[in-house]
């Protein structure tokens, strides 16, 4: 089974992924869900982010669902 780094290092390039996918930069996203750049990019960095971030971002660059 996972670590808990592993499982924070699968969430971030799972958004990431979908990020790059729907050609949203980091700057495009921050203004969409009114969260600076700086933040996202160090959550992204770290992996430590909510699931209800993950799941603002989703819906934010419209993705409906995911194939894990």
């Amino acid at each position: 089974m996972p670590d808990q780094n592993e499982w924070e290092t699968k969430a971030a390039n799972l958004l990431k992924a979908e990020l790059k996918r729907k050609g949203v930069t980091y700057a495009q996203l921050s203004k969409m869900i009114g969260e600076k750049e700086v933040n996202i990019r160090n959550k992204l960095s770290r992996g430590k982010f909510s699931a209800a971030f993950l799941l603002q971002a989703f819906g934010a660059i419209g993705v409906k669902s995911l194939n894990l």
